[in-house]
């Protein structure tokens, strides 16, 4: 078990919170503050309990000296004060006299955030690169750790295992709920466990396909790799999306699975991959040479849903079909709402598009957790150790 804010005394302490705080911006206006809502609640606890915050995070990549201009961290501070409902001290440095001055001049329950991490990736990649005197200097810092920045957990970078490496480290409630949901399902789910794989590619899945197969009773697979797992049944697949190099792979799975694999039954074809291409439903076996699957279709909506029925833990990664264009978002839709309507069942999306859809559909509050971290929680699905999270105290 790992130690979390609740386990540790912080009045009076300068807390050190690394939070992902990576949102989404367009001409220097958030257009998402998700993940600013997210981190709320751990920079509440720390306030409340007399703590003084230190909170950073990175925001985009930032190669350039030129790219600094808009990967400033400046109007997440601006935002982050007005939740918050206090003054949130804005420091554009991650280093200096400057920044150290006014964490000394820290008084309990004040926030400071100082500069975006990536700025110290422009002369060399002192951030992504865990350079250890960056790790060590922001550690000086402060007097504890918290990690609360799922995102970044499988990256090895000196805002996270730098810091954690250095001084005592604690996980934030979000973290803790990473942990707790996405770690509990594969180590041990309430059963029967459902899991639902989708997206384009076999290959960038296959880890994930590997151990959810060990844990699932049950692994259904749409999306674009579907058709991989169609062709190495032997089906015609027309001009749907092919590894060719994995069909051997889905081979292998499908014969080793016994069963565990539930494919689509019928998918929408399309005459080429546009949003208003001509389509139509067709059985997996009747797939025209000339057209390629873009969905799947009602009756394997229907028989998703009878696996799903008393599923008590289900992980949902990845989109049924081209869920942006609205022709081919129906088997993305319907899941989603199969899964929502879920009673007395642990329902966790793992990131990424899969959470894109959920909160777009309006269906983010009917599900148990929507992880923050989509390589995170793939490489977390994969059974991987995270660096970010192996830095963290134990209990």
């Amino acid at each position: 078990m790992k130690k979390t804010v609740e386990d540790v005394q912080l009045k009076g302490r300068k807390v050190l919170l690394r939070a992902d705080l990576n949102v989404p911006m367009s001409e220097g206006e958030i257009t998402n503050d998700n993940r600013i809502v997210q981190a709320l609640p751990t920079i509440r606890h720390i306030i409340e309990a007399g703590g003084k915050v230190i909170l950073f995070s990175h925001l985009g990549k930032v190669k350039t000296e030129a790219d600094k201009a808009d990967k400033t961290l400046k109007p997440v501070a601006d935002k982050l004060s007005e939740l918050l409902g206090q003054d949130v001290n804005f420091i554009p440095h991650t280093r200096g006299e400057m920044l150290e001055g006014a964490i000394d001049d820290l008084k309990e329950g004040e926030v400071l955030m100082f500069e975006n991490t990536r700025f110290e990736d422009v002369d060399g990649k002192k951030e992504s690169g865990n350079d250890e005197s960056l790790g060590k200097y922001w550690a000086s810092l402060g007097d504890i750790f918290v990690n609360d920045a799922f995102g970044t957990a499988h990256r090895s970078h000196a805002s996270n295992v730098g810091i954690g490496s250095n001084i005592e480290t604690v996980s934030g409630f979000l973290m803790q709920k990473e942990i707790e949901f996405i770690g509990g399902a594969i180590d041990s789910p309430e059963r029967p466990f459902v899991a639902i794989l989708g997206g384009a590619k076999v290959s960038d899945k296959i880890g994930v396909i590997k151990n959810v197969l060990e844990k699932a009773d049950k692994v259904i697979i749409g999306g674009g790799m579907a058709y991989t797992f169609l062709k190495a049944q032997g089906k015609e697949i027309g001009n749907s999306l092919l590894e060719e190099d994995k069909v051997q792979l889905a081979k292998e799975l499908l014969e080793k699975s016994e069963d565990k694999i539930v494919l689509p039954k019928d998918v929408v074809v399309a005459e080429e991959f546009a949003a208003d291409a001509k389509h139509k439903t067709v059985g997996v076996d009747e797939i025209p040479s000339d057209m390629e699957g873009l969905d799947i279709g009602e009756d394997t909506i229907a028989a998703f849903k009878e696996v799903l029925q008393g599923a008590k833990t289900v992980v949902w990664n990845g989109p049924m079909g081209v869920f942006e264009m609205e022709n081919f978002a129906h088997g993305t839709i319907g899941v989603c709402k199969a899964i929502a309507e879920l009673e007395d069942a642990k329902t966790i999306i793992g990131g990424g598009d899969s959470a894109a859809a959920a909160m777009d559909l309006g269906y983010a509050e009917d599900f148990s957790h929507i992880s923050t971290g989509g390589g995170a929680s793939l490489e977390y699905l994969e059974g991987k150790e995270l660096p970010g999270l192996s830095v963290i105290d134990e209990k």
